[in-house]
């Protein structure tokens, strides 16, 4: 079977050290208890983003400097929610730029496309449905200036090695003088890291433990999720959030669709998600390694999290 999930899930299951790739968190149901984990009071990361989109969106679009129309590319727009403030304020301001929100999901880009149409109706918004590096490859070679946006403390989601292939990906697409937002957690108190991904009410283990209940409707496995926990830890040394899902016992989970057999043993990990955080030190090195330079670090007021303006060299 060449369908890309089922490929990860085998391979991932078999592997020594088990895993599975948090971008398969996001099913439809998935989605729904995201929007839970971004209400929850010590989930700092969504507050900490809007309050800077909020209150700085006039600095930082001066620290554009772009003197003529240009395009924000948004790569994984989602609802829109942060990113609605910056928009309104260029708006209000009369700058003239394109909105190009991407997007995997038709679906997403079309209610999202539909919801600012209706609070921004002077919004000029063009979606793009597709692979992040096939669109912004093809908006990249034209001369129009671009700022990308990749908000959300995403980039803390990729092994060190994979975040810089990636941003050299973006490098590459973008001509010299194109602008990068991105959004990076910063490392603060350990308490407070760990409390936004261990919460009491169990919202991220739900979160977690969806990944088993998605393989068990899609390939027809017999994932029993009660025999499974979740478990998180931060390494305030390296920064590191990891994630894993628990086997409470010795078990086998069959996946009748791909004919496969996982065994666990009890107390074995599967590992779902990483989420680093950075100094300011380390967005530094991350930028000059991937041929950017940074032009301004924009932090809440709590400074919890950074929108940090590249500019490609």
């Amino acid at each position: 079977m060449n369908h890309p999930f089922a490929q990860d899930v085998i391979k991932g299951l078999s592997l020594e050290q088990k895993k599975l790739s948090s971008k398969y968190f996001y099913d439809d149901n998935g989605s729904r208890i995201f929007q839970e984990i971004m209400q929850m009071p010590e989930y700092y990361l969504t507050d900490s983003e809007f309050e800077i989109l909020s209150l700085q969106a006039k600095q930082i679009v001066e620290k554009l400097k772009f003197s003529e129309p240009f395009n924000i590319i948004e790569l994984g727009a989602g609802d829109g929610f942060k990113t609605f403030k910056l928009l309104e304020y260029l708006v209000n301001a009369e700058i003239d730029f394109t909105y190009m929100p991407i997007d995997i999901s038709q679906e997403a880009n079309d209610i999202l496309q539909e919801k600012l149409k209706e609070r921004l109706p002077d919004l000029s918004i063009t979606p793009k449905t597709g692979d992040y590096f096939e669109v912004i490859e093809k908006i990249g070679k034209q001369s129009t200036p671009n700022l990308l946006l990749f908000l959300g403390g995403n980039i803390g989601n990729y092994p060190k090695e994979e975040a810089l292939d990636l941003l050299n990906l973006f490098n590459s697409s973008m001509n010299v003088g194109d602008k990068l937002l991105i959004g990076l957690d910063l490392k603060k108190n350990p308490i407070t890291i760990h409390n936004a991904y261990y919460d009491q009410g169990g919202i991220t283990k739900r979160f977690n433990l969806n990944l088993l209940i998605r393989i068990n409707r899609e390939f027809d496995a017999d994932f029993k999720i009660d025999d499974f926990d979740f478990y998180c830890h931060y390494d305030p040394d390296n920064g590191k959030v990891k994630s894993f899902i628990v086997s409470l016992k010795q078990q086998s989970v069959y996946l009748k669709a791909l004919d496969t057999t996982i065994h666990f043993n009890q107390n074995e990990l599967i590992w779902t998600e990483l989420s680093k955080k950075y100094d300011v030190e380390e967005i530094e090195t991350l930028a000059e390694l991937t041929n950017f330079k940074v032009n301004h670090h924009f932090l809440d007021c709590k400074h919890y999290f950074t929108d940090s303006l590249w500019e490609k060299k």
